[in-house]
C-alpha cells in the first residue's frame, strides 16, 4: 500500500503545512524525551508542568519554522541547505524560549511557569537530530520504494572524485525519476583510493576492469573530470569504451546552467570526442572587421558547411546576408532556426548557381562584397555515375559565380574545396580541382581577392560516414566499411567553418589555404568505437562488413598534390599551399571548352577533364580505360599504404 502510494505520487510533493505539522509533532515528542532523559528515564517530575510547557514550546517552534522556512524544503531532495535551515530553526526556537522564560519571570504572565535551561539544551539537541533523521529516513525510503516499484536502478560509476564528481553524484541521485545508484568513484589519485565520499567508495583505475564492471552490474560510466589535457581525457575515455558499458561525459563547468549541473547536460560520449580535435582559437575581432558593414553572399547556405558559416556570420554586424540554396526544405529549416534564435537580418534565396541569368539578377540587386561559395555536389560514388551533373554544378556553377564576382568587383571570393581535389581518383575530386584552377586563372586579371580553402571530411555532414554508421546501428548492423585500412582526415563542422572565416580574413588573393586536419583516422577503428559507444560489443552484438572500395574511392586522402608544399600563417591550423604554375590562358580556355562540351554532350567530358588535370587517374571506375599508361600512386590505386600491410578484400 505504501509502495503503491509513493510510486504513484513520484511527481507530487508533500504540502508544506503537512511537513510543518509533522515537524511540530516531532518537536513535541522530543520535548517529552528531554524530560525523561533529564530525570533518568523516570517520572520524577511534574507532569502537569510538562503539559503546561508543551504548547508554549510548540508555539515558539512554529514561529521559528515559519521565519526560517525549514518546513518548505522538498523532503525527498533534502540536502545540506535543508539541514542548515533546521539548525537555524532550532537555534531560533531555543533563543525565543529562553527569552520567554526570562520575560515571564519579570512580568508574571504565567504563574509558576519556568523551563530549566538543561531541558532547553537537551530538547534542542534531540529535536535537531530527530528532524534531520526523519528527513533522511523518508528520503532513503522514498528512493528505495521508487527504484523497486518503478523498475529497478541503474548502477553507475563516476570517473573523477573531485568537486565536479561530487556535484555529478548529487545531480544523478537527487532526481527521483532517474533511479540510479552510484556504486563508486574512479580516480587516478592514489591518495584518494579507498576513501569514502558521501557514502560512496573511491576506486583506483587499476581496480576497474571488465570483470569488476561485470560483477558490480555497472551499466554506465560518467566522466566528470575538468582541468585535464584533452589528449589525456581522450585516452581515459577510450580505455572505458573498450568495456561493455555506456560512457557519458559531463560538460565543462562554464557550460553549466547558472553554475549548476543539470541532469540533461550529462550526455553520451560522441565519436567526435575520441578524434582528438582540440578546441581552436579564432580571432573574432579580425572576422568582425572583415564583414562589418558589408553585403555577404553564401551559396550552398543550407548545406552542412554553408549553414554553419551562416550561423556564425549571424553574430557579426554585417550589412546584409544573402543565403542561396536550391534545397527548399533545408533552406526553410535554416530560416526557422535562425528566426527562433533571434536572427532576422538575412535573405533566404531559393536558386541554382548554374542559372547565370538568376545569379546575375542577384548580384545586381545585392552587390555582394564577400562571397562564400560552398555549393557543390560532393558524393563520390554518385558523381562517378553522374559526371554531367558534377561538371555542371562544381565547374560550370563555380565559373558563373567567379565571373560575376569579377564583373561586379566583389572584394573577396572564398571557394570551399576538398582534399579529394588532390591527385583526384574520381569525377567529384577532379571537378573540384578544375574549379580551383579556374579560380586561380581569374585571379590573374581581377581586383577581387579569390581565396581557396581545402580540407578533409567533416563530421556529421550530409553523406558523412558517421551518420551512415548511426543509421546502421539503429537497424541492428552490420556496419559497412569499404576497406580495413582505409583512412580519412576529419574535423568538426564548427571548426571547419571557423577556419574558413579566419582564412577569409588573412587571404590577399590567389592562395590555397590548407587546414591542419590532425592525424588521419582508420574508418575501421572508427566503426568499432561507435559500436562500443553504443554499449554494444564487436563482433558479438554488431559486426563490421568489408564491402570493397567504391568507384573512385581512395585508400587514403592527401592534402597536397605532387609538387606542392606549404608555408605557415599566424594561425597554426592554417597553412598556405605553394601551388604549381599554370598556363592560365590555356587552362581557362580548356575549362570553358569543358563546360560547353558538357552542356551539349559532344564528347566524353571525363576525357577532357583528364587532359585538364593530368594527375586525375581513375580508380575502380568505368573511366579507368581513359587513363594514359602511367604509374599511379598507392592512394589512387587503393593499394596498401607504405606503412600498412596488404589485405585481400
Amino acid at each position: 500500500m505504501i509502495q503503491s502510494y509513493l510510486a504513484n505520487s513520484a511527481s507530487r510533493y508533500a504540502s508544506k503545512w503537512l511537513v510543518l505539522a509533522i515537524d511540530l509533532l516531532t518537536v513535541g515528542v522530543s520535548f517529552v524525551l528531554s524530560y525523561l532523559i533529564r530525570f533518568n528515564l523516570t517520572l520524577d517530575f511534574e507532569v502537569n508542568q510538562l503539559l503546561l510547557q508543551l504548547p508554549v514550546i510548540m508555539g515558539v517552534s512554529m514561529m521559528a519554522f515559519l521565519v526560517t522556512g525549514a518546513h518548505k524544503g522538498v523532503i525527498r531532495h533534502t540536502g545540506v541547505r535543508d539541514v542548515y535551515n533546521i539548525f537555524n530553526a532550532i537555534c531560533l526556537s531555543s533563543i525565543l524560549t529562553i527569552l520567554f522564560v526570562i520575560v515571564n519571570r519579570k512580568m508574571g504572565i504565567l504563574q509558576d511557569f519556568t523551563i530549566p535551561l538543561s531541558i532547553i539544551i537537551i530538547h534542542s539537541l534531540i529535536a535537531f537530530i530527530a528532524l534531520v533523521a526523519s528527513r533522511y529516513v523518508f528520503k532513503v525510503l522514498y528512493s528505495y520504494v521508487v527504484s523497486h516499484d518503478l523498475g529497478g536502478e541503474k548502477n553507475i560509476m563516476i570517473y573523477g572524485a573531485g568537486e565536479s564528481g561530487i556535484l555529478t553524484h548529487n545531480a544523478l541521485t537527487s532526481h527521483s525519476r532517474n533511479r540510479v545508484r552510484v556504486l563508486g568513484y574512479i580516480d587516478d589519485d592514489p591518495q584518494k583510493k579507498g576513501k569514502v565520499i558521501n557514502g560512496v567508495r573511491v576506486f583506483a583505475r587499476s581496480q576497474v576492469d571488465e570483470l569488476f564492471l561485470y560483477k558490480k552490474h555497472v551499466s554506465e560510466v560518467v566522466f566528470s573530470i575538468h582541468n585535464i589535457e584533452q589528449r589525456k581525457l581522450r585516452a581515459q575515455v577510450e580505455s572505458m569504451v573498450d568495456y561493455a558499458v555506456k560512457v557519458k561525459i559531463v560538460p565543462p563547468v562554464e557550460d553549466w546552467i547558472n553554475g549548476e549541473l543539470k541532469l540533461s547536460q550529462i550526455k553520451a560520449v560522441q565519436i567526435e570526442d575520441l578524434l582528438d580535435r582540440p578546441p581552436i582559437n579564432i580571432r573574432n575581432t579580425k572576422v568582425s572587421r572583415e564583414v562589418e558593414g558589408k553585403s555577404i553572399m553564401v551559396t550552398g547556405g543550407a548545406g552542412s558547411i554553408g549553414s554553419e558559416i551562416v550561423r556564425q556570420l549571424c553574430h557579426y554586424n554585417y550589412k546584409s546576408l544573402v543565403v542561396i540554396d536550391q534545397a527548399e526544405s533545408d533552406l526553410y529549416d535554416l530560416q526557422q532556426e535562425l528566426r527562433q534564435n533571434g536572427f532576422h537580418n538575412f535573405i533566404p534565396i531559393v536558386g541554382d548557381i548554374r542559372d547565370k541569368y538568376r545569379m546575375t539578377n542577384l548580384f545586381q540587386e545585392h552587390q555582394p562584397e564577400v562571397i562564400f561559395h560552398a555549393a557543390a555536389y560532393k558524393h563520390v560514388p554518385l558523381m562517378e555515375y553522374n559526371a554531367y551533373e558534377a561538371i555542371k554544378i562544381n565547374v560550370a556553377g563555380t565559373k558563373v559565380l567567379v565571373d560575376l564576382a569579377h564583373q561586379y568587383k566583389a572584394k573577396k571570393f572564398v571557394f570551399i574545396s576538398t582534399d579529394k581535389a588532390v591527385n583526384p581518383t574520381n569525377v567529384m575530386g577532379a571537378t573540384k580541382r578544375i574549379a580551383e584552377m579556374y579560380v586561380s586563372c581569374v585571379q590573374q586579371e581581377s581586383s577581387t581577392k579569390f581565396i581557396t580553402t581545402r580540407f578533409g571530411n567533416v563530421l556529421g555532414s550530409n553523406g558523412s560516414v558517421i551518420p551512415l554508421f548511426k543509421k546502421q546501428l539503429d537497424n541492428g548492423g552490420p556496419l559497412t566499411v569499404t576497406h580495413r585500412d582505409v583512412t580519412r582526415f576529419f574535423m568538426t563542422i564548427p571548426e571547419a567553418s571557423q577556419l574558413v572565416l579566419e582564412a577569409a580574413t588573412m587571404g590577399s588573393g590567389g592562395e590555397i589555404f590548407i587546414f591542419d586536419m590532425g592525424e588521419s583516422v582508420k574508418i575501421f577503428d572508427l566503426a568499432k568505437n561507435m559500436i562500443k559507444l553504443s554499449g554494444l560489443r564487436y563482433p558479438e552484438d554488431i559486426d563490421i562488413r568489408i564491402t570493397g572500395l567504391r568507384p573512385g574511392e581512395k585508400l587514403y586522402e592527401e592534402l597536397l598534390a605532387n609538387g606542392e608544399n606549404t608555408q605557415p600563417t599566424y594561425h597554426k591550423k592554417i597553412m598556405i599551399s605553394k601551388v604549381r604554375d599554370l598556363d592560365y590562358v590555356e587552362v581557362r580556355s580548356r575549362i570553358t571548352e569543358l563546360c560547353i562540351n558538357n552542356m551539349f554532350q559532344n564528347v566524353n567530358p571525363v576525357k577532357l577533364m583528364k587532359e585538364i588535370v593530368p594527375e586525375f587517374i581513375s580508380n575502380n571506375s568505368e573511366y579507368c580505360h581513359l587513363d594514359r599508361q602511367a604509374e599511379p600512386s598507392a592512394a589512387q590505386q587503393g593499394e596498401e599504404h607504405p606503412k600498412m600491410e596488404k589485405e585481400n578484400i
